[in-house]
Formats: C-alpha cells, sequence, structure tokens
C-alpha cells in the first residue's frame, strides 16, 4: 500500500511539474477567443444524482453510450467508474477494486458500446465490454515487488507496449486502436483492434517541432478515420489520417486539455481551452471557454469561461458531445459534471 500512495503522490507532483512548462505559454489567451461568436447556452442544474455519502471528487472523464448512458472517471480516496442513466440517475459502478485503476485520466465508448478507461497511475488502457467485465488491457502495472518508484517514468518511446502515464484512447473506422501516450514519452501509438503494434509518432521528450508533440493530452477520430491529437503544452490541434502522416494544425483555440468531435452526418470539432487545474490567478482571464469548430478548423463560435458557477467551469478534463446541442462535462477543480445545452439554432 505505501508503494501505492508514494507513487500517486509522486504523479500528482510531476503532473504539477509538468504544467510549469506549459503555464506561461497557456495563459496567453487564444486567438480565435475574441472574434468567436458566444453561443447561448444553458446548464441543467442537479441533473447527476449520485447516491447519499457518493461523492465524485476530481472528475477526469466523461462518455455516453448508444443508449444515452453516461460514463464518469473519477479520482478521490480512489479512482472510480460510475454509469449513470439518460436521466442523470445512478446505475451502477464499473471495476470495483480493478487492479489497473489507480490514477484515472479518461473514459470514451467506442461504436459497440464498450467502455475503455485511461490509467495514467496504472499505466494501462482497460477496455471492458457493455457489462461491465474487462476485455483487453494494453501497457503494464509498475509491480509493487520492485519497489518505491519516485518518478516513473516508463520504460522510453521505443517500446511499442508500455506507456509511460497515458491521456486518451479513440480507433479509427477500421478498428483500430490509437493511444496518446502523453506526459513522458509524448507520442501516440497505433494498435491493431486486437492489441498489436502497428506505428507511432513522436519521439519522447517535449518539443515544438512539426513532429513532436509537448504533452499530447486528448485525442478523437472523425468518420473519415482521421485522428485529432489536442497537443496541450504546443497550444495546438494536430490531425493525422490513420497512417499517422500529418494533414493539419489548428493553433488559434487556446491550449487543448480536451477535444470531442460529433457523430455525423455533419460533424463538429469541440475543443476546451481549459484554466489550468493549479489555477494560477492569470489563467481565469484567457482560458476556460469552449470552442465548436468545424472538421476543417474554421471556427464557428464559443461558450462558457472559468468559474465555479452553474454554465462556468473550472478546468474541463472530460467532454461528450455525442449530441452536438446536449454536452456533458467533467471538471477537475469544481470536482462535478454539467450537462451544458447549446442553441440548436446557432450557426443554422
Amino acid at each position: 500500500m505505501f508503494y501505492y500512495k508514494k507513487l500517486v503522490i509522486s504523479l500528482t507532483l510531476t503532473c504539477s511539474l509538468g504544467l510549469v512548462a506549459e503555464q506561461s505559454a497557456a495563459q496567453a489567451p487564444a486567438e480565435a477567443r475574441d472574434t468567436a461568436r458566444d453561443i447561448p447556452m444553458h446548464a441543467v442544474e442537479g441533473f447527476f444524482k449520485l447516491p447519499e455519502g457518493l461523492y465524485f471528487g476530481e472528475v477526469l472523464g466523461i462518455a455516453t453510450n448508444s443508449k444515452g448512458h453516461i460514463f464518469t472517471y473519477t479520482r478521490s480516496g480512489d479512482t472510480r467508474l460510475f454509469e449513470f442513466d439518460q436521466f442523470g440517475n445512478y446505475v451502477r459502478e464499473i471495476g470495483v477494486g480493478l487492479y489497473g485503476f489507480e490514477f484515472a485520466h479518461k473514459v470514451r465508448v467506442d461504436k459497440d458500446d464498450n467502455i475503455w478507461a485511461v490509467d495514467e497511475g496504472s499505466n494501462q488502457v482497460i477496455k471492458f465490454n457493455p457489462q461491465g467485465r474487462v476485455e483487453m488491457v494494453l501497457g503494464y502495472r509498475p509491480s509493487a515487488a520492485d519497489g518505491v518508484l519516485e518518478t516513473f517514468r516508463g520504460p522510453g518511446p521505443d517500446n511499442p507496449y508500455l506507456f509511460a502515464r497515458p491521456t486518451d484512447v479513440t480507433w479509427d473506422t477500421e478498428g483500430n486502436i490509437f493511444v496518446s501516450d502523453g506526459y513522458f514519452n509524448h507520442r501516440v501509438v497505433k494498435y491493431s483492434p486486437d492489441g498489436h503494434y502497428i506505428t507511432q509518432v513522436g519521439f519522447g521528450e517535449r518539443g515544438d517541432e512539426i513532429d513532436e508533440f509537448n504533452t499530447p493530452h486528448t485525442i478523437a477520430s472523425d468518420d473519415f478515420g482521421n485522428i485529432y491529437v489536442g497537443d496541450r503544452g504546443n497550444r495546438r490541434v494536430k490531425v493525422y489520417n490513420s497512417d499517422l502522416e500529418l494533414l493539419d494544425m489548428y493553433e488559434n483555440v487556446g491550449a487543448p486539455w480536451e477535444i470531442c468531435i460529433s457523430p455525423g452526418p455533419h460533424q463538429y470539432l469541440f475543443v476546451s481551452n481549459s484554466n489550468s487545474d493549479s489555477n494560477p490567478a492569470a489563467s481565469w482571464e484567457t482560458a476556460g471557454e469552449v470552442y465548436k469548430m468545424e472538421l476543417d478548423g474554421t471556427v464557428l463560435g464559443k461558450f462558457g469561461h472559468a468559474g465555479k458557477g452553474a454554465g462556468e467551469f473550472q478546468t474541463i478534463h472530460g467532454l461528450d458531445c455525442r449530441n452536438p446541442n446536449e454536452l456533458y462535462t467533467a471538471e477537475i477543480s469544481a470536482w462535478r459534471v454539467q450537462k451544458i445545452l447549446l442553441d440548436p439554432e446557432f450557426g443554422n
């Protein structure tokens, strides 16, 4: 137990230290901030109903399935994965006591309603079937028998099957798996649907060159099989094809803590320029908004700002946009999730 507590403390400290390199740049306002139109929005208060005595803590990820059920991945005393129905009623907890749950980072749901949890503490990406049973594990949790690790930096980017604090997961149209191995290896790795390594992009060190990343923090895909990577430290969204060949970059919407792409036929890209979870005072004036964009990078509008009230955002770390006018946000610093309604007539 001492080993795991020490590991969690180390992860927290190194996460904070890693952000230092990003914060000075992150406090600059996004180029589109003053020109993008404001999208009318409304927060549905009291939507999520937890059982008495149960609390969210830091909410790192949120996702919905085809039935409208909502999954939240949280960390507090323990890392936990909750399911709610489409009305916000608590349904169940998935993965109670699971060895791969240590320090939550992201939850996603694929086209077949499988639930994927990305855990930066165990360095694993875990696939659950819709019934909540583990079907696949990518990565390896450091063993307690190896002793206390002051800082886990992993095996380096040349090892195709081991991560060093992964951040997110997505899939292309063929079911290939893409993992953003974000905090230390600064890469994106592609696997076959059954988990075999195919290729990767990124070189293991922070960098701002065209083929480099500075904390690839979030990843999503469109119906053409293109892969969108939120390169948070470099304040850009990079667009790749399924072979991880670079197609485009969007550099005008701030630091992408979270991105989400809505389903077709007309897909939208949402990018959250979140204020840092360390909450420097200057960040509230330059970050906190979410941008709604076309897939080609055209900014349609923005909504929200940093704050703790209903309809304000305190470090969005997870965003679900299955319905582009009915969003769910997961927030670290406010210890909550929100249901956000956007004006469906905006831009029409």
